[in-house]
């Protein structure tokens, strides 16, 4: 009666551990699932450079979740494999050659106890058959969870091939994107690929061309690092293929390796610390776009973009109703869209904006809320620079800039950002163009004038969500350097600048369609009509079609 009973309060408590086995997988699976979505999502950025940065944080906490179901899964097989070795025990209980009605009967209180009606022999048949029948019960049920667990260890080590091996004890990713682009142009853009203004057609040339290129094609490798003083570290680099071309036969299609971004992040509940070479913060959002991500969509023609040295701290305040209110401030390496030294490309000058001894300054303030599953968003940013010309030359470049998501009801979103400045060329402000001098042109002459140029402009964007997998995006931009800066104090074609632009002015229809989270197929035609100040103006048409696989 004591091994049954024994047998009886075993099976009790292995009823209530298969309970909470299961309640933890439970969870796993569901987070699990959480994660897939939030990686699907995360393949739909606003921006498309954040097309791809914009999974890192969901993926982040994904492994997360990933290394706990290890953990639970390595519980449950320990639980599993105790719960048979009691299992085999009772079976040789019950086996056993000393097994006798007596001992028999103890189970069977709690199922058909016998009564005084009831002979002794066969409430011992009666012990022994619901014994005999739970017996087998019991295996498959363990079986199950063998099985389970088996499905689950298997699926957690798929995901865990993501881990990359480093030569520290922290996790790195690889992410990325291989990206295949065929275009057809008409007209004559500054860059075949990747156009940004357009040009004259020269005489005797082709107004049409075709080809394709991978050198879009993006890695980036990122880094989860030890917390501290609270705050978790990571850092990521991310490159392309966009850095020019070998001068070799067939060159064109083995573009040199190209530093992006490459950041260190510092980051505690409510505030993060951001040191490296990264997008500007002041001008965070771009079109939606594959045709270009090298040079993020109508840089030049009212996207202002850099991907520069900068220092910059981030504080996030939560507020009622799940609105974020954050501000950033930092200091940006001053540049002003220069061309390094041509005489050796291993050496390094300083341009006007470093010349000046001090780094640029920026600011920006948004507020930001979730309305039906997307972020409803707006801010404003500010930035200033000195920048020295040489000869006691100075100018003041400065800006102000507004951006904002807006989700529409029925599938529709809006996006945008507008600025006015003046002496922005390093951030792509004036169709690169900072200032224009006076005179002969040229700035090693003591005696030329400098004169910072002015500067409007901005882009809106619309999106249609066809369907959770088809989207649709058209998108309107213009850059506008005001051309009285430069009629009366400026020649065309000085030595700074082949041909003075005055405006440039772009417009764009896509559909991207993801079959698969990691595959998309994109399709677009986009329009480029650029305004010289001493000359007519000159159209740009490009059909690009694209293929990628995320990873």
């Amino acid at each position: 009666m004591k091994s049954l009973a024994t047998f009886a309060v075993r099976t009790t408590a292995f009823a209530a551990a298969t309970v909470v086995f299961f309640s933890p997988h439970s969870r796993a699976q569901d987070a699990s699932q959480q994660g897939t979505t939030m990686i699907a999502a995360a393949a739909t950025p606003a921006d498309t450079a954040g097309a791809v940065h914009d999974l890192q944080d969901q993926v982040r906490q994904l492994h997360a979740m990933v290394e706990e179901m290890r953990a639970e899964n390595a519980q449950s097989r320990s639980e599993m494999q105790k719960l048979r070795q009691d299992l085999q025990a009772t079976r040789a209980l019950l086996e056993g050659p000393g097994l006798t009605g007596a001992q028999a009967s103890g189970p069977v209180v709690a199922g058909a106890a016998p009564t005084e009606s009831t002979p002794p022999a066969m409430a011992s048949d009666d012990a022994s058959a619901a014994t005999a029948q739970s017996a087998p019960a019991l295996e498959d049920r363990v079986q199950k969870l063998e099985d389970t667990a088996a499905l689950l260890g298997s699926k957690i080590d798929e995901q865990y091939q993501t881990k990359v091996e480093s030569a520290s004890k922290y996790r790195a990713r690889l992410h990325g994107i291989v990206l295949m682009n065929a275009f057809h142009t008409v007209g004559n853009p500054d860059n075949l690929d990747l156009p940004t203004f357009a040009q004259q057609v020269p005489t005797g040339f082709e107004s049409a061309s075709s080809g394709a290129t991978l050198r879009q094609s993006e890695i980036g490798l990122e880094v989860f690092g030890p917390k501290l003083a609270g705050a978790k570290t990571s850092a990521d680099v991310q490159l392309d293929f966009s850095g020019g071309f070998p001068n070799t036969g067939n060159g064109v299609n083995f573009g040199l390796v190209r530093l992006q971004t490459a950041n260190v992040r510092f980051d505690w509940e409510h505030t993060s610390i951001v040191a490296g070479q990264d997008s500007l913060f002041i001008s965070p959002l771009a079109p939606t776009s594959f045709a270009s991500l090298a040079i993020p969509t109508f840089a030049f023609a009212g996207n202002l973009w850099g991907w520069t040295p900068q220092l910059r701290v981030e504080q996030r305040f939560s507020l009622a109703n799940e609105q974020t209110v954050s501000v950033q401030a930092g200091v940006i390496d001053n540049l002003d869209w220069h061309f390094p030294s041509q005489t050796n490309p291993f050496l390094r000058t300083p341009q006007a904006g470093e010349m000046s001894g001090q780094p640029a300054y920026a600011v920006r303030t948004a507020w930001s809320r979730p309305v039906s599953g997307h972020p409803l968003s707006l801010g404003a940013s500010g930035y200033y620079g000195r920048q020295s010309w040489t000869w006691s030359r100075y100018t003041d470049s400065w800006a102000g800039m507004l951006d904002w998501e807006i989700p529409v009801p029925g599938r529709f979103g809006l996006s945008g950002e507008f600025y006015r400045g003046r002496g922005i060329g390093g951030l792509g402000g004036a169709v690169g163009q900072s200032v224009v001098f006076g005179g002969d042109g040229r700035q090693s002459t003591p005696d030329s004038p400098v004169r910072a140029l002015d500067a409007i402009g901005g882009w809106a964007q619309l999106k249609f969500r066809l369907t959770p997998k088809v989207e649709l995006n058209g998108v309107i931009s213009d850059d506008n350097a005001y051309a009285g800066d430069v009629r009366g104090f400026a020649l065309d074609g000085n030595s700074n600048f082949a041909s003075i632009i005055g405006r440039n002015q772009g417009a764009l229809a896509n559909v991207i369609f993801r079959p698969r989270s990691d595959l998309l197929l994109a399709a677009e035609f986009r329009r480029l009509h650029t305004f010289p100040v001493y000359s007519s103006s000159s159209i740009a048409n490009q059909v690009n079609l694209s293929v990628g696989i995320l990873f």
